[in-house]
């Protein structure tokens, strides 16, 4: 596959490439020179735990269920009789 460096020096990985390996806005990735005209690219694994992205990806969609709230002059002290 044939891409091209921009002026300001960035390539764009075909879109075929971007969904077969996931590769979203924001991914970081390793570039490494082999030798002169060789260079490889490797995505950098994910270290933080996108907690919205896992719960809206969740196929169960009513498992969250809100809680009445109270105040805390609805709480009674345990020194009150």
């Amino acid at each position: 596959m044939k891409t091209t460096v921009s002026s300001k020096g960035q390539i764009v990985l075909p879109v075929e490439l971007r969904q077969q390996d996931r590769i979203r806005p924001g991914q970081q990735f390793e570039v490494e020179r082999i030798e002169a005209g060789r260079y490889m690219l490797q995505k950098v694994a994910q270290s933080d735990f996108n907690i919205v992205d896992w719960l809206l990806a969740c196929p169960v969609k009513d498992w969250f269920q809100p809680m009445p709230s109270e105040t805390t002059d609805q709480i009674k002290s345990p020194f009150e009789s």
